[in-house]
């Protein structure tokens, strides 16, 4: 009698697809990038913009006003697209969702006390992939998240230069009107001797005294 063949693994249904609806970590990724952007923009105000051009803004305030929330808009929309456009050739949203999944499973198994997981040849191929992608999810996370804090950390540095050569160009400007104000009183002064005849007075005793001083050097 032939020997009864030996029962294989039964192969476990398809996984459903992962949804593209951002999970915990894809939302609070999202957050980040969204609390980052929003700040920066902050720093950037009107107020501090238009300190940088204080012609324009005493003059035209309202075109001033058009071109920083032009300026501004366009960032946004800039940085918004940019970042949208790497979530979505990424797939950063299936990634975090499928990593979520992951961790709530091996918490799951865990808390279960069950040291071993499903046979390695029972799960589905997408499945195999995305445990190996994982790791590399995470480090892209953490590369994103830091590359945010450096774009932020530079926004701020070039904020607190231009704020500083403001302030250098108010120092310039309050040093020219004092230079001016003190050619003002010069020539103030200079007038008004010349009006009361005084540079006359001076030359008329300078002649009569080298007039003295010529009779004594006769006698």
């Amino acid at each position: 009698m032939a020997a009864a063949p030996t029962a294989r693994s039964p192969s476990p249904p398809p996984q459903p697809p992962v949804a593209q609806t951002p999970g915990p970590r894809a939302a609070q990724f999202q957050k980040l990038f969204g609390d980052a952007l929003n700040h920066t923009l902050r720093t950037c105000s009107y107020s501090k913009f238009s300190a940088c051009f204080p012609t324009p803004a005493k003059l035209a305030p309202q075109t001033l006003t058009s071109i920083w929330r032009q300026i501004t808009t366009k960032v946004e929309a800039s940085a918004k697209k940019e970042f949208d456009d790497i979530m979505i050739e990424r797939d950063v949203v299936a990634g975090l969702n499928e990593l979520e999944r992951l961790v709530a499973e091996a918490r799951s198994r865990k808390e279960r006390g069950v040291e071993a997981g499903e046979p390695p040849h029972t799960l589905p191929p997408e499945r195999l992939f995305l445990a190996h992608l994982a790791p590399y999810l995470k480090q892209t996370e953490s590369e994103l998240e830091s590359e945010l804090k450096r774009l932020q950390d530079e926004n701020e540095e070039l904020v607190e230069g231009i704020q500083g050569q403001r302030e250098e160009a108010e120092q310039l400007v309050s040093g020219l009107e004092a230079f001016i104000a003190d050619l003002e009183r010069a020539n103030d002064i200079m007038g008004n001797e010349v009006d009361g005849n005084g540079v006359k007075k001076e030359v008329a005793g300078v002649e009569q005294e080298l007039r003295a001083a010529g009779r004594e050097a006769k006698l």
